[in-house]
């Protein structure tokens, strides 16, 4: 009889705890399971929550507003002998421009002048000690223009003048000749007995040659004599 009533005993007291034990996990999950009340909520006459979304962020538009036009009047083209002029303008030394005449300057805008017409120091091994032109440095590559109407007498890739064309002319009735010098291999689309107009494209200014950097020997012979271009030119472009 003791060892069955101790038995029973134990069984009630297992039975106790886990009943125990049941309750504090239902007093536990209970909060979890309750719903929840988000901001905004607002409950009606069934006892439901209904959730009313809170915009994030808000961007008011005036009645003005419009978007920018492109106004292509303030837009202008410039050609790339125009940025060469104004880059030059203001160089000391410079000369020549453009003109309207028979005779142009060989560029259409000023540009500097480095060697004049005359006897001087050679400034280097093959260079010659009576210069018969005149040195013009626009820049490497810059295009070079017939200075009048003429036919092509000789073109020439080699020796101390480098590349070189040299075209004759006939003005105020006497026999011009004009040497283009030191311009790019291969640049020329000349060749002898080629018809060439006033401001004609010649070739690109270069390094060939004698010289000590990139420019255009310029020279006019009159009658096979040569003479200092820089006062006949501005006589006859009236620049």
């Amino acid at each position: 009889m003791t060892t069955r009533t101790d038995s029973t005993l134990d069984r009630l007291r297992r039975g106790s705890a886990s009943a125990g034990v049941l309750v504090v996990a239902a007093l536990l999950i209970a909060p979890l399971a309750l719903p929840a009340t988000a901001p905004g909520a607002v409950a009606d006459s069934a006892g439901v929550a209904e959730v009313t979304a809170e915009p994030l962020q808000s961007l008011a538009v005036g009645d003005q507003a419009a978007a920018a036009g492109v106004d292509r009047g303030s837009y202008s083209v410039t050609s790339y002998a125009e940025l060469l002029r104004e880059r030059y303008s203001g160089f000391f030394g410079s000369v020549g421009g453009d003109c309207s005449g028979d005779v142009c300057w060989p560029f259409p805008y000023a540009v500097p002048m480095s060697d004049g017409f005359g006897p001087r120091a050679a400034p280097c091994s093959g260079c010659s000690t009576m210069h018969r032109g005149i040195d013009l440095l626009p820049g490497s590559g810059t295009p070079i223009y017939a200075v009048a109407g003429g036919v092509v007498s000789d073109y020439q890739e080699g020796w101390g003048y480098g590349t070189h064309v040299f075209i004759d002319h006939v003005i105020d009735g006497r026999q011009v000749t004009t040497l283009y010098a030191h311009m790019q291999t291969g640049s020329s689309p000349l060749s002898p007995g080629d018809r060439v107009k006033v401001g004609e494209f010649v070739g690109l200014v270069g390094s060939t040659g004698a010289v000590t950097a990139p420019h255009l020997h310029l020279e006019v012979r009159i009658d096979g004599t040569a003479i200092d271009p820089l006062p006949w030119l501005r006589e006859h472009t009236g620049r």
